[in-house]
């Protein structure tokens, strides 16, 4: 049986990432030669935004995740405010549209990148250039999940490997056929580099190497075809959202038959 194993370690060396500094370089700079062919990095979502200019004002959070808002999927008040799961410009389904001020300047919010496979395409392709192996690059933000307590990293741009390991097809141990497995390996590979990465250890960027089977073009698909749509989304909605929308839409087929009715009443006092 072919034995697989995993290494993942940091990169330290960065410093406070501003406006239209040059993350591959700055990578290649603190990896100092350590990084080999069919390595993965995998970069914490907040340096690209950073990087990138993605900030606002602290006194705009809510107006900042109304403005990152395309759809709200539930939405729940508590004591210390309102919390919003909602569908943002990215295709993802977060809390609070993904603005966060965690790692963030005071009196600034952090919003997601604009595109973050084509953030991760761009520091792919400088680091290939750079340093003339075959990598890949993962950025990750942290998001919590339907039916589970707590949160882990998650891949929301990825360029230069698989972001699936699609075993349909195949069969178990057992000799049992697998018709709905795949794997989605851009999520366990940004949970793992999670585990070393942290959240207050000031170490945005890991290496996760070991997977170099599944580093291959610089343009294959991306981590937005990790997104369910939502129209194959069975939970689409929060309970008391669904329970609204049914509502209303009953209220509306009611009314509307209650007009068919009175309009066919008429029409036989008439006759």
């Amino acid at each position: 049986m072919e034995l697989f194993g995993l290494k993942v370690f940091t990169l330290g060396g960065f410093g406070e990432i501003q406006d239209g500094d040059d993350l591959a370089v700055l990578i290649a700079d603190a990896a100092k030669s350590r990084l080999i062919d069919g390595d993965i990095v995998a970069v914490t979502s907040k340096i690209v935004s950073k990087a990138e200019g993605r900030a606002a004002l602290a006194a705009d959070r809510e107006q900042a995740i109304t403005d990152e808002t395309v759809r709200v999927v539930a939405s729940r008040a508590h004591p210390g405010g309102v919390t919003r799961i909602v569908e943002n410009r990215q295709g993802l389904v977060m809390a609070a549209a993904g603005v966060d001020t965690s790692n963030a300047p005071d009196g600034i919010v952090l919003l997601l990148p604009v595109d973050a496979d084509a953030s991760a395409r761009a520091i792919c392709a400088a680091l290939r250039a750079a340093t003339g192996l075959r990598l890949g690059v993962l950025i990750t933000d942290t998001a919590g999940r339907a039916w589970r307590e707590g949160q882990t990293d998650i891949a929301i741009g990825a360029a230069g490997f698989a972001v699936f390991h699609d075993l349909r097809g195949t069969t178990d141990v057992s000799g049992r056929r697998l018709d709905v497995t795949v794997a989605a390996v851009a999520d366990e590979i940004a949970g793992a580099a999670d585990l070393v990465k942290g959240k207050t250890s000031g170490n945005p960027v890991a290496v996760v190497r070991g997977l170099g089977r599944l580093v291959g073009e610089l343009d294959s698909a991306g981590a937005r075809a990790l997104q369910r749509p939502s129209d194959t989304d069975m939970f689409r909605l929060g309970t008391t959202e669904a329970r609204a929308e049914g509502f209303a839409e009953g209220f509306a087929a009611g009314r509307a038959a209650a007009e068919v009715g009175m309009a066919g009443s008429s029409e036989a006092e008439r006759a």
